[in-house]
Formats: C-alpha cells, sequence, structure tokens
C-alpha cells in the first residue's frame, strides 16, 4: 500500500509538511521519561520522529487502511499499533496503569472529545500536545473576558496549564482544512482536587454558557430555582466569560450550600 486516502467521516487531514511534523514531536520533550500514545496517525509523518526518540511509543488508529500501512512501512513498531477508537479505549491499559503524553494530529470532528476523555483521566496523562483546529485551541488557552472563553477553556483550565504554541496553514495538509490548525501543549497543574463538587462545578460551567451573552442569573435559575435569594448576589449580574476558574470553584461552593437549605 503506497497512500492513504483522507476519509472525511473521519474527520481526517494529512499533515504533508515534514518540519511541522518535526515540531510537533519536539513537543512532548517536556516529558522525556514518560510513555508516548499517538492519536490517530494516519500515515505516519508524525509518527516517523516520536520514533527517533527512542521512547516506549504506541498508536492508536481507527482507520482500517491506515492499520495496514502502518504495519507495512513502520514494522518496528511491532505490537505497539493499537487498531479502535481512542475514545473507547480504557486507557488505564495502555502502559498498563502508567501515566503517559498524550499526543497526535487530532481529528476535527472529535478534538473537543478528546480533551474532555483527557480530563477524565488527568492523574494517567500529565502532558498533552498535538494539533487540533486553530479556533478550539484559542479557546483552550483564552483568559477570562475573552469572547473565545468558554466551557472548554475552564474545564480544561482547571486541570492544567494551556500553551499556544504555533499557528499552522491550511496549506500543509491533504486535503487543505477550510480552517487553520495550532499546536498546544498541556502540563497537569498541581491541583489533586478542585476544592468543590466536582460534578456540580461542571454542571454550573456547562448551564451558564448555554446563554454566555447573558448574565449569570438567567442561567443559575435552571440549578438555584427562579426564587433562590442568592440570585440576587452581584456575581450573577456578570456574564459567564467574566468568571475565572477560581470564580466558578468558589460559586461551586456557595450553591452547593444553598442547595442544601432547599427542603
Amino acid at each position: 500500500m503506497n497512500v492513504v486516502k483522507p476519509k472525511k467521516f473521519l474527520g481526517q487531514h494529512f499533515l504533508t509538511d515534514l518540519s511541522v511534523a518535526q515540531r510537533i514531536a519536539n513537543t512532548i520533550d517536556v516529558c522525556p521519561e514518560l510513555p508516548v500514545l499517538e492519536v490517530g496517525p494516519g500515515m505516519g509523518v508524525l509518527t516517523q520522529y516520536i520514533l527517533k526518540k527512542s521512547r516506549e511509543f504506541k498508536v492508536v488508529e481507527i482507520d482500517f487502511d491506515s492499520v495496514p500501512y502502518l504495519h507495512e512501512h513502520f514494522p518496528e513498531l511491532g505490537d505497539n499499533i493499537i487498531e479502535g477508537d481512542f475514545l473507547q479505549m480504557n486507557l488505564c491499559e495502555v502502559f498498563d496503569g502508567r501515566p503517559f503524553v498524550l499526543t497526535g494530529n487530532y481529528p476535527y470532528n472529535i478534538s473537543s472529545q478528546i480533551f474532555f476523555k483527557m480530563i477524565e483521566h488527568r492523574d494517567l496523562i500529565p502532558c498533552c500536545t498535538g494539533m487540533i483546529q486553530k479556533e478550539v485551541a484559542e479557546r483552550m488557552a483564552a483568559s477570562p473576558g475573552s469572547k473565545t472563553y468558554g466551557v472548554l477553556s475552564v474545564l480544561v483550565q482547571a486541570w492544567y496549564d494551556v500553551e499556544y504554541l504555533f499557528t499552522v496553514p491550511e496549506t500543509v495538509f491533504n486535503p487543505p482544512p477550510k480552517v487553520k490548525s495550532a499546536v498546544i501543549r498541556l502540563m497537569r497543574n498541581e491541583k489533586s482536587a478542585l476544592g468543590c463538587d466536582e460534578q456540580l462545578f461542571r454542571r454550573i460551567v456547562k448551564t451558564v454558557f448555554t446563554m454566555r451573552r447573558k448574565m449569570m442569573r438567567n442561567g443559575m435559575k435552571q440549578i438555584l430555582g427562579k426564587d433562590s435569594s442568592l440570585l440576587t448576589d452581584s456575581v450573577f449580574t456578570q456574564r459567564p466569560e467574566q468568571l475565572s476558574v477560581q470564580d466558578y470553584i468558589d460559586l461551586t461552593n456557595r450553591v452547593e450550600a444553598e442547595l442544601r437549605k432547599s427542603p
């Protein structure tokens, strides 16, 4: 097999610029002691440079054409080619429960889902790097007050420090996507717990950002009830993008206390 044709239903856009692939591969060097899992290697443009680093290394690929291509062109991977869906994998089994670096040229259509799974397994993934849509990268790295600050910003930044590393043009892909891409690096912060009910935290964040252009009060009525006295607090006159991660943690504790008062 000489080439693998990109499949639209898998969100595939194969990187063709080797210098960009080398730069992405180098983003994992910040954690040199950890094994590496690459998601969606395709024809191995990034894989070839990670292999040169002599790291413990596995790839996971769902594309039925890419798997035999990888076996043929990268025989040194051997049994370290996992055929399957990353979103369905048991990540505790990949490296026998050991932490690892997650990297890849992530499929555009599931990039947010990949990061939500990363958050769920944050103790296994202290470092995540790779390429995604520029818009998603900007949202992940956004600061409070920014128009791009939203659910993904808050939930990722609660557990990771986000670095927007560099932008990648559409012209270095086959087929060229309709959007620019960006390479990011996420490093696990020092929090072992948020100090609040984490399920309620996620619920609050997701709820208020469904009405991001309105005051917090509007979204929070769904959780507190429209007659809650807590809604008179000045925090609820702000818009969702104005609150920091710590603000949402503090708010979660106040909301939890209020809900406990309810009959």
